[in-house]
């Protein structure tokens, strides 16, 4: 069908619904008389009468109403599609890619984007363990979850949580046998877990702080891991001492399986960050995820 023909129809079935020229006109955004010049032509090129004019009303004839019956349908099936699909299109859709640690993971990251996830069934988000400052651009990451004073300050920086406190956890069984420490240099003397990190690929050293004096205390003992459940696992183990966030392990503080020590040298981080580079066009996706982060647990 020639496309004036399909348009002409679509009039055709503005003036059988309204009943009325006038009334279609105003709802086709047409003039009246163009409107009853284009059911003319319409007319003509098929040879047949569709509408019955009189003074004061429209009606179709036998061959118009059955155009309507066979023509209506099928214009609001389309319609219909064209409305689905453009939907489809501004609904948000798509993987977000994010980077993070285990804990920021767990405490922070699931919980808040598990809360949107049913609302936006085509939204996929994939959550990559990684205790290394990846490169997120080159690794084709969305966003990285880190502590503030761990973002390059080339990157568009959101806090999603309050500072987070650690803490020097060990098992009952294991101070049965060693002594409590209460300095850094005490933790030289004790078997702690150690943390591999995958950027450096060395171990991490201990962030401690009381008051104005900070130092970094390389520990050693019997196990390294590259992830905090298993050090956590070890010290309940009574395997030695873990530094690890203090919400990860307070449950294991009230059961009585770990015991806090050196309080007073363990510090806040400065929460945990969303970031992302300045120059990403965000995907509605990454934006629904973002937004999802910003909330209050």
């Amino acid at each position: 069908m020639a496309r004036e023909n399909f348009n002409d129809i679509l009039v055709f079935l503005a003036v059988a619904r309204e009943r009325s020229f006038t009334r279609a006109a105003a709802k086709l955004g047409v003039s009246q008389s163009a409107l009853s010049h284009t059911i003319r032509d319409l007319e003509s090129r098929l040879g047949i009468r569709l509408l019955t004019r009189t003074t004061r009303s429209v009606s179709m004839t036998e061959a118009g109403e059955d155009l309507f019956r066979t023509a209506a349908p099928r214009v609001e099936e389309i319609d219909a599609k064209l409305s689905a699909l453009s939907e489809s299109r501004e609904r948000p859709a798509g993987i977000v890619r994010i980077t993070a640690t285990d804990h920021a993971i767990d405490a922070i990251v699931w919980p808040k984007v598990r809360r949107v996830l049913r609302d936006y069934p085509e939204i996929q988000v994939e959550m990559t363990v990684d205790y290394g400052l990846v490169d997120i651009v080159e690794d084709r990451y969305d966003m990285g979850i880190r502590f503030g004073d761990q973002v390059a300050k080339d990157m568009i920086a959101v806090r999603i949580s309050a500072d987070i406190r650690m803490s020097i956890v060990g098992s009952p069984a294991y101070f049965e046998r060693r002594q409590l420490p209460r300095s850094p240099e005490d933790l030289l003397k004790h078997d702690c877990v150690a943390l591999r990190l995958t950027t450096t690929k060395g171990l991490y050293a201990w962030e401690l702080q009381k008051g104005k004096r900070s130092v970094q205390t390389r520990v050693s003992g019997q196990t390294i891991f590259n992830s905090q459940p298993q050090m956590i696992r070890a010290a309940i183990d009574g395997y030695g001492l873990a530094f690890v966030p203090e919400d990860a392990v307070l449950p294991h503080i009230q059961s009585g399986e770990l015991r806090p020590v050196m309080r007073d040298w363990c510090p806040a981080f400065p929460g945990l960050h969303a970031y992302y580079p300045s120059r990403r066009q965000s995907s509605k996706a990454f934006s629904v995820v973002l937004e999802a982060l910003k909330q209050p647990l």
